[in-house]
């Protein structure tokens, strides 16, 4: 008896951890769209039901740590890109595993999309859709924690 409540424990938590990774909030390496090379890591958190995320490190060879977003026309203008805020205010749509409503910045025009986020493979990756009314494109992001 003692076995199978151990198996039932092992399983739930491993049930649980597999559950828990259908979710955005996490790090993840975004991939530049043209080369495929790792362009940046991005950390997603939740707060008070709504995602956010900054970026954590800039992985190019050639990336500029101390770049600053001069194209952005709102708060972060003239900002340092590393540890920006480029995703905010998305919220759960109900019943799915589908973030939307909030905003996605691209710090290298300094513009803006409606951001939309599904988590995919069992969460090892994220589909991040930046659009602005029917026109827009999707990046794959793959998680890194």
């Amino acid at each position: 008896m003692l076995k199978l409540c151990f198996a039932g424990i092992v399983w739930m938590s491993a049930a649980g951890a597999c559950f828990a990774q259908m979710t955005p909030v996490g790090i993840w390496q975004t991939l530049d769209d043209k080369t495929k090379e790792a362009k940046s890591e991005v950390q997603i958190t939740e707060t008070s039901g709504l995602l956010n995320g900054k970026v954590v490190k800039l992985l190019r060879k050639d990336a500029k740590q101390d770049a600053v977003c001069d194209e952005c026309s709102d708060d972060r203008k003239g900002k340092p890109v590393l540890g920006m805020e480029i995703l905010r205010g998305v919220k759960k749509v109900d019943g799915k595993d589908v973030w939307e409503d909030g905003k996605v910045l691209d710090p290298e025009n300094g513009k803006t999309y409606a951001a939309k986020l599904t988590p995919i493979e069992g969460g090892k990756k994220l589909e991040m859709r930046g659009s602005v009314g029917p026109f827009g494109r999707t990046q794959t992001w793959v998680r890194v924690q």
